[in-house]
């Protein structure tokens, strides 16, 4: 309430930051485990001695980089932009709460720039061991980067004994982090296969083709059983309040939940059929359907986890229209319109009842309503 509120009626409750934040994260993740992926594929290139296999590597590392870099760089600022206009409270929290975390974090990214234009731009100009070092240093930096901003989204569904203390580490090391970091390291692996498979089906060798196929659905079979383990550790994890919107109490979120919970065993299923089973005429659209199902899965989970929130921005302490819970009950005795800085009505009268109605509505419902829109049309 201390704020203006930049209202967008079609596109309200959220739905912009949840578009931007949704292809920001499926890059964020795949830029993690792609690291990985580059080191290990080169190391068996190298060890198996086959030179069109590293051809393969520096292809997909150029697409990598430039998906990773440019598209995940963009996204990453558009978040800031949009969540400091839509959500001013809630990223004040996150920033003077946790900013020598974010200025780490930004250490990482960095660092995690240079490591991957070094190691692309250096392919097949140094000796192989310092160039797949270079992989596993970008994977190093990647990982802390993932490391740093998982604890600081965990504090906002779980903030645990910071809501006491106030202290840092609390809410850095929160209950939910430790399973949110292994269960989106796995689910990082798993992405990072799905785009692995999109790239190595468009191989124009047959025989070479199929080789990296069955290599890259590896990385998306294998991965989706951690993410099925570690799914559970953070749901057991999750504070009984959320623990229970998130398992039934919203209709919303269960058709949600349930599309994240199948959209596993389909993902292992069609990789494991693109790998073996099928003709290689259809590997391209099965990479494709990969893709998309890789997506949704991120999608949904990411959908599940911020609605499970409600009506919390960050839980027990703030909620999503920006008012403080220590707050309330000051708002409820003096009034909403007259506790606000940036309205224009500051009370209710025969002639303003439209007016002040509107202004109501985008202070204390458009963050989660719309008007017009798909998100929850009011």
């Amino acid at each position: 309430m201390n704020y203006p509120v930049w209202q967008l009626d079609f596109m309200g409750g959220g739905l912009l930051i949840a578009f931007i934040s949704i292809v920001h994260v499926f890059i964020a993740h795949l830029a993690v485990g792609g690291g990985a992926f580059l080191a290990m594929t080169e190391s068996r290139a190298v060890r198996e001695d086959k030179p069109w296999m590293l051809e393969y590597v520096r292809r997909h590392a150029k697409f990598f980089m430039i998906t990773s870099m440019v598209f995940g760089g963009v996204t990453g600022v558009g978040i800031w932009f949009i969540i400091s206009l839509l959500a001013p409270e809630g990223t004040s929290v996150l920033v003077h709460n946790f900013v020598f975390g974010w200025a780490t974090e930004w250490v990482f990214f960095f660092c995690e720039i240079v490591a991957l234009f070094l190691y692309f731009y250096t392919f097949g100009k140094i000796p192989h061991k310092p160039h797949i070092r270079l992989a596993w240093l970008y994977l190093l930096f990647a990982w802390g980067s993932l490391f740093v901003i998982n604890g600081i989204i965990a504090f906002m569904l779980s903030p645990g004994e910071w809501l006491n203390t106030g202290n840092f580490w609390d809410g850095f090391f929160n209950p939910t982090f430790w399973p949110s970091l292994v269960f989106r390291t796995f689910l990082s692996l798993m992405l990072t296969g799905v785009f692995a498979l999109a790239t190595a089906a468009f191989v124009s060798t047959e025989e070479h083709r199929a080789e990296l196929v069955r290599h890259c659905a590896k990385w998306v079979v294998l991965p989706v059983i951690g993410m099925a383990a570690s799914g559970m550790w953070y749901f057991a994890a999750l504070p009984e309040f959320h623990h229970e919107i998130v398992s039934g109490h919203s209709p919303e979120l269960r058709p949600i939940l349930q599309w994240a919970i199948w959209t596993m065993p389909v993902i292992m299923l069609v990789g494991v059929v693109a790998a073996f089973r099928n003709p290689l005429k259809l590997k391209r659209p099965l990479a494709v359907a990969l893709l998309v199902l890789g997506m949704v899965q991120i999608g949904t989970f990411e959908w599940v986890r911020e609605g499970g929130r409600r009506p919390w921005l960050v839980s027990q302490y703030l909620y999503s229209n920006g008012i403080y819970a220590e707050d309330v009950s000051a708002v409820n005795e003096k009034g909403a319109l007259d506790s606000a800085k940036w309205v224009k009505h500051k009370s209710v009268t025969a002639d303003n009842r439209v007016a002040a109605g509107r202004e109501l509505f985008v202070m204390q419902c458009s963050s989660c309503h719309s008007i017009g829109g798909p998100m929850k049309d009011i």
